[in-house]
This record gives C-alpha cells, structure tokens and sequence, in this order.
C-alpha cells in the first residue's frame, strides 16, 4: 500500500510502498477515503526533533477488525481520530476513536464535518453564549473556524465577527454567516463583543482579548501559545477558559458523543456546511501541509488516498 512519511525534521513529505498493516487489539483497518489534515499535525513535521507517524481524521471503510472489536465489523463507513499512519491507503483506528457515519454522508464530509466541529462546538460552549450576543471567531476560515462562525449563527448569535489573515478570505466568511470581517492588522475590529473563540494564538490573543466588552468572555483552543497579560484581564473584568477536545472526549463521552449527533442533524439540516480545501491527492501532502501552514485554505484541507 501507498503511505506519505518522513525522514527529518521539516521534511520533504514522500510517498513510499509498504506492506498493508494488521489490525491489533481493540483496532479497526480502515480503508482511508478521506484524511483530514490538521494544523498540529503540520507543527510536528515542523518542530518535533524526530519524525513522527501522520496521524489525524481518517474515514473510510472498515477492512478488518483486530480481537477485542464489539461495535464494528468489515463493510462498516467509519471516522475517527488516528494515533498511528492515517496518511495511508490503510491505516488503524482503535475503537474507542471510531463513529459510524450516516447513510448519505461521504467520507469527506466527515473528516470535514465532526473533528473540527467537535472543537468548534466545545469551544462555543465553553464560552456559555447567550441568544442575542455578539462574537469573535478568529482563523474565521480554517477548518475549524468556517464552522465555529456556522455554529455560533445557529445557536442564536446576534452579530457574528470574523478575523482572517487575508482581506481576500472576506467574501467566504461572509457567506458562512459572518456579519463582519476584519484581518489581523486592523487597528480598530469595530464594537466590541460579549465572547471570541481564538483558533490563532500567539501575538493575536491580545487584539482577540480587548475586542471584549467588559466582563466579555475569551475561549482559546489553538495550539499557537501566546502570553496574556493580568491587567488587561483585571481592568475589563474579562476572563480567558482553554479547551480541549481530549479531555473532554476522555473525562465526558456522553457529552462528547451528544455533540457529534448533534453536528450530524446539523449537516442533515442543512445548517450546517463544511466547506473543503482542495482536496489534494495523496501524493501531493506537502503541497496540503503547505495550504494550512501558510493559511491559504478556506475550509478544511482534506487529502484523498
């Protein structure tokens, strides 16, 4: 079978044939449809000292199942969060990471659709909104930004703002809903807002922060870092919640799959639109790794085996 790995730090990404993996214990082997290529993932290829497997979504078809598997058998569409080599004709997913997806969903759909929404959702919930409230989406179109600005829209949002790089990613913010767009290097993004959710991080949780009303709220989930300082929290009584989808998936599974059914009767509403970078063929990762490295992409960056 065909995988994209590498051998250094940086890269290059390179296809390479190796022999199809076995399913081990608890694992499903997923016929991979679709990858979903995330921005943590492409950090790793960037800054871990030594080379890592390319994980992320996969879904697909379940091929064969290792001992141990109860909720899935061969024939099964799944997706799911892969630990090992999800940039692969086959690649393993353990169980506890797989759910099914609906009849007259694609694959690509669900790597656009659930991961990403998982995180845009958590995010939005842990900013507590209420109906009638302004908000910030930054990185408004990444893959998880296009449907943080969705979201918020559906769950009553008054005004929705969205921060992009790029003056040229205006119009599809604004066609998922966005009222407003401004770029980073604005000096003034308008009337401020009752909660962000900041996708960037970085030098850009200090505009995402004093674009707050007073007692506004801040949810950061990126994994760009960034430093707050205590008075611009004290001096507008804001406050500043971190999320993440791990511990949420690890310490509340019944929240976790509520969510995700909810995103799928979303979809099937039709209010609901993942929007899809490329997508780009296996053998052309590097080029998908360079689209979310540089944030040229509107939507999510899907690799199709």
């Amino acid at each position: 079978m065909r995988r994209i790995r590498y051998t250094s730090r940086g890269g290059p990404l390179f296809l390479e044939q190796v022999p199809a993996p076995e399913p081990g214990p608890g694992e499903l082997l997923v016929r991979t449809e679709a990858v979903g290529v995330t921005l943590p993932v492409v950090r790793k290829v960037t800054e871990s000292p030594d080379p890592v497997p390319l994980g992320g979504e996969i879904a697909g078809e379940v091929v064969a199942t290792g001992d141990g598997v109860r909720e899935f058998r061969p024939g099964d569409r799944v997706t799911g969060l892969c630990f090992g080599h999800g940039y692969a004709d086959l690649a393993p997913l353990h169980e506890s990471m797989a759910s099914p997806i609906p009849a007259g969903a694609s694959a690509v759909d669900a790597v656009a659709l659930v991961r990403s929404g998982l995180v845009a959702l958590g995010a939005l919930a842990a900013a507590r909104p209420a109906r009638g409230e302004a908000v910030l989406v930054t990185a408004a179109a990444s893959g998880v930004g296009h449907l943080a600005v969705q979201l918020a829209r559906a769950r009553g949002a008054g005004r929705v703002v969205g921060a992009v790089s790029d003056p040229a990613k205006a119009d599809f913010v604004r066609g998922l809903g966005a009222d407003h767009v401004v770029t980073y290097g604005e000096a003034n993004w308008g009337a401020p807002v009752d909660y962000a959710l900041d996708g960037v991080g970085g030098d850009l949780l200090t505009p995402a922060l004093a674009a707050l009303t007073p007692g506004g709220r801040l949810v950061a989930y990126s994994s760009g870092g960034g430093t707050i300082q205590a008075y611009d929290l004290l001096a507008g009584a804001k406050t500043v919640t971190g999320f993440q989808m791990a511990r949420l998936a690890r310490e509340r599974p019944e929240l976790y799959e509520s969510r995700r059914r909810e995103l799928w009767q979303l979809f099937a509403d039709g209010a609901l639109r993942p929007v899809v970078h490329g997508p780009f063929a296996l053998q052309d990762a590097e080029k998908a790794h360079e689209a979310v490295a540089s944030r040229s992409n509107l939507g999510k960056v899907v690799l199709l085996p």
